[in-house]
């Protein structure tokens, strides 16, 4: 009998794969491939649009819990912070203490219950002010997950100089990618991911 492997991909708009005609997304796309390795994941798409990561932080543990029961080999991937960073009327959405508060106490949950956790920074948009302010963003939380021993996934500077993802942006709405953009995204994570998805 396989075992019962199961990931939960929780985050915002860009794990739910808006944009993609496919409608895989790069969590889709991460999860077709390990069925094609042989490795039958159950996957859950957790993704919201617009939400930050106040919201993923008071609905992680009560979504997660329900999927994730006890006695599978239970699996967290992350990914959420671009929502975080944007501005309205001048002010963020989410200052940088309380997103790295919420990172920290959903990792924590995660611990709680021995969930391993993945951590995929937040991608770039068309929009270079947002960008700057995501970026200081991504430091903060690639030391957060070093402190707590979660692997990060460093993917925010990749893509901004990928002529790919970001005409596939500035094509689309200028926050998501078509296809070839999630074709990209989901290729800059998979290194890490079969790392973690085998031990």
């Amino acid at each position: 009998m396989s075992r019962d492997l199961r990931v939960c991909f929780v985050g915002d708009s860009l794990v739910a794969g808006v944009g993609d005609p496919r409608c895989l997304g790069w969590a889709g796309r991460l999860a077709m491939q390990a069925h094609t390795a042989g490795i039958p994941i159950v996957s859950y798409n957790l993704g919201i649009r617009r939400q930050k990561s106040t919201d993923i932080r008071a609905r992680f543990l009560a979504e997660c819990v329900q999927r994730l029961p006890e006695g599978v080999d239970a699996r967290i991937v992350l990914s959420f912070g671009v929502n975080d960073t944007m501005q309205v009327d001048g002010q963020r959405r989410v200052s940088s203490d309380q997103s790295a508060a919420n990172l920290g106490e959903i990792l924590r949950q995660a611990a709680e219950r021995g969930w391993p956790v993945l951590m995929v920074a937040p991608p770039p948009i068309d929009d270079v002010e947002h960008n700057a302010r995501t970026a200081a963003l991504d430091e903060r939380f690639a030391e957060i997950c070093a402190a707590e021993g979660v692997p990060y996934v460093r993917i925010h500077q990749q893509l901004r100089e990928s002529a790919v993802w970001m005409r596939e942006v500035r094509d689309g709405d200028g926050a998501h990618p078509g296809a070839a953009g999630y074709d990209e995204l989901a290729a800059s994570v998979a290194p890490q991911w079969w790392e973690w998805l085998s031990r």
